[in-house]
């Protein structure tokens, strides 16, 4: 059976669709961070980026001799996010605040959170599906 000119098209775009479902897709949990490596850091927030994949953002962690590490940081998808009552303004350059999360596999100053304490003492939960915490 021979497909017809109508139906060619169609059938060339959905083929393309569900290839380029493969190609924008990103890293796995497992791939990029060791669950059994938690790290905390505290320090003040010096970018965010609010964009799918995930929301980034950075800190500057200041150790005891004033040596400062900054840190890049990983969240949920904006729209997850969105849906647990964050807003773009939750995380703001000058912020200070606490991550706990876990640390790349190779070893660079890079995480993915699982929870953030502000300043105030509120935590934001980044990632755990069964929170019902909102940020600020």
């Amino acid at each position: 059976m021979t497909m017809t000119r109508r139906r060619r098209p169609v059938v060339v775009a959905m083929s393309l669709l569900a290839m380029s479902a493969g190609l924008s897709a990103h890293h796995s949990f497992t791939a990029s961070f060791d669950a059994r490596t938690p790290v905390v850091i505290t320090g003040v927030v010096t970018h965010v980026v609010w964009a799918n994949p995930h929301v980034m953002f950075s800190i500057a962690e200041t150790d005891t001799g004033g040596a400062v590490t900054t840190w890049r940081l990983e969240l949920g998808a904006p729209s997850v996010l969105l849906q647990r009552g964050w807003r773009r303004a939750s995380l703001t350059p000058g912020d200070t605040l606490t991550v706990h999360g876990v640390r790349a596999r190779d070893g660079t100053y890079f995480a993915r959170v699982v929870s953030i304490r502000l300043k105030t003492g509120q935590a934001l939960f980044a990632n755990d599906a069964t929170n019902r915490e909102s940020p600020r």
